[in-house]
């Protein structure tokens, strides 16, 4: 129990600096007491929590992002991903646990400093239940290819936080997709900068 609670904390904990370090505030500038010159830090870390559940589904999961400011209106980064999966859907047949995993790497484009484009290109492998009859069930481990396109919009609501909502579509519709064609993947959150 004591794993699964810090577990939660330090997802949360990374929710909380999501995407918002992503900014182009021009205050992220430190001077270096050796030689007064100005240094840009380039670098921003982050990621995100995700859970859902039902009366007999339940999942969790994490996926910490790392991204470089190329310019204050373009940068590129990439994100790891896990998801823990319980699903009882299946009864009276045992409850199905698995896990998904995969990464990405994305590219950001600010268009203006609260919208911008993304492009990302992510790989995940997930554990599928086939053949499911009264006597039990055989799970497939297949690996998709997503390309999500689409944007965000991003807004400072104090010095340090942003709130922040993004669209992104799958255009490759992969044929083992466990997404419907076309089907919007939503995020938004509030993110704190440190």
């Amino acid at each position: 129990m004591k794993h699964i609670i810090l577990f939660i904390l330090l997802s949360f904990s990374l929710f909380t600096l999501a995407q918002s370090t992503d900014s182009v505030k021009t205050n992220d500038q430190t001077k270096t007491s050796q030689d007064n010159s100005v240094k840009v830090n380039r670098w921003y870390y982050g990621g995100e929590l995700g859970f859902g559940f039902s009366s007999n589904y339940f999942s969790i999961g994490i996926e910490p992002i790392v991204g470089y400011k190329v310019t204050p209106q373009f940068s590129v980064g990439g994100k790891i991903g896990y998801t823990y999966i319980s699903d009882s859907r299946y009864d009276p047949l045992p409850t199905l646990n698995t896990s998904n995993y995969g990464g990405s790497v994305f590219s950001r484009y600010r268009i203006i400093p609260q919208i911008y484009a993304h492009a990302e290109f992510a790989y995940w492998s997930y554990e599928n239940a086939i053949n499911i009859t009264n006597q039990g069930y055989a799970t497939e481990r297949v690996w998709v290819p997503f390309l999500l396109l689409g944007g965000g919009f991003s807004q400072m609501i104090s010095p340090n936080v942003w709130a922040y909502a993004e669209v992104l579509f799958d255009v490759l519709n992969d044929t083992y997709s466990p997404y419907d064609d076309w089907d919007p993947f939503i995020s938004f959150g509030v993110g704190v900068g440190f």
